[in-house]
């Protein structure tokens, strides 16, 4: 283990319950505690409870903040309102992905940045330096931030917490002498949700969710259920050499504002596209790994997502083609072998 790794503040009780650890972008976080077999299974039949305090947190206030986020990002906060979040992306001039963030948004003008993990201090610095006269406040030191999945999680958050969350909605409920953040956003493709307290708080509110049955699950766990999920890991499905038209995350650009990279992403919807994203689908236990190739109808690429499926039972993946192809057929080299894969539509998983 990397010896310069930070550590979840629920990091003691993590190796109580048996955690295995691995280095994630920087942090020493969970990959399992029995297994990601078990633990993926139990997220889509019941529930399970994600340790994800290394994803990255900010509090980004005071007036201007909205047009900040609007020129900083693709999607149009200004269609969002107070108790709302909102998915949207970080460009840079080229119109590459830097980022994917959730906005929380709480009352006008103030907002939390959810930024991924790696990126957390590069995308503070990157709001602080363009809008210097913002109130900006790193949230992920002070506090711990856990995710409950599964169709039993909204009910359990209930219980712990006094709040049944929805879908992209955001929530402050007392606990003790402490508040309690909570949104209805997750990376599983159930329901759910994500909450940010203190780390003694959080700690007992885990403690409570055992006692209703809900174990932890590990990152390894979260990325199977992800990419059953159809959903993207940035750094590894999208980066600056990537753009949201190719990446199929145009829906979270809103046209009606100006925002860092949109002259060269008008250009790409002009012309179209030099690759395209697709999903895929092999037969029995094969697994397309990351970095294998590719090809289909004159087009070729790589893998950049690949696993095997516990719900679906066959592999599944994503990877690049390029120029884009509609063809239904792909073929994947598999240890020197060519696999004929199906096209399928995201997500793999129809919940």
């Amino acid at each position: 283990m990397n010896e310069a790794s930070s550590r979840s503040p629920l990091h003691s009780l993590n190796e109580k319950l048996g955690a295995r650890f691995v280095d994630f972008g920087g942090w020493e976080m969970p990959v399992q505690y029995k297994s990601v077999l078990t633990e993926h299974k139990a997220v889509r039949s019941s529930a399970a409870w994600f340790d994800v305090s290394h994803l990255g947190r900010f509090l980004w206030r005071g007036a201007g903040a909205a047009t900040a986020l609007n020129r900083l990002l693709t999607n149009d906060v200004t269609l969002n309102q107070p108790g709302r979040t909102q998915y949207t992306l970080c460009l840079d001039d080229d119109g590459g992905i830097v980022d994917d963030l959730l906005i929380w948004q709480w009352d006008e003008e103030f907002y939390w940045v959810l930024p991924n993990a790696s990126t957390h201090t590069a995308m503070m610095k990157r709001f602080a330096t363009a809008f210097p006269a913002v109130e900006i406040e790193d949230l992920r030191g002070a506090t711990a931030m856990v995710a409950v999945q599964g169709p039993e999680a909204p009910a359990a958050l209930e219980t712990a917490i006094g709040v049944l969350p929805k879908r992209f909605r955001t929530y402050k409920a007392p606990s003790g002498s402490s508040v309690v953040h909570l949104a209805g956003t997750g990376y599983t493709g159930e329901r759910g949700g994500e909450f940010v307290a203190d780390p003694e708080t959080a700690a007992g509110l885990l403690e409570t969710l055992g006692g209703l049955g809900i174990k932890p699950a590990g990152l390894g766990a979260r990325d199977t259920l992800r990419l059953e999920a159809g959903l993207l890991l940035a750094g590894q499905d999208f980066d600056t050499q990537t753009n949201p038209i190719e990446a199929g995350l145009d829906f979270a650009v809103s046209w009606d504002h100006d925002f860092v990279g949109r002259a060269a992403l008008e250009a790409v919807r002009k012309v179209g596209p030099d690759k395209k994203l697709a999903a895929f689908t092999l037969p029995g236990r094969t697994i397309p790994r990351h970095g294998y190739r590719l090809r289909s109808s004159g087009s070729s690429g790589i893998v950049t997502s690949g696993n095997f499926s516990p719900m679906l039972e066959c592999g599944i993946g994503l990877g690049y083609l390029s120029p884009p192809s509609a063809a239904d057929d792909i073929e994947v080299e598999v240890r020197g072998n060519w696999e004929l894969a199906r096209r399928v539509e995201l997500p793999f998983l129809k919940r």
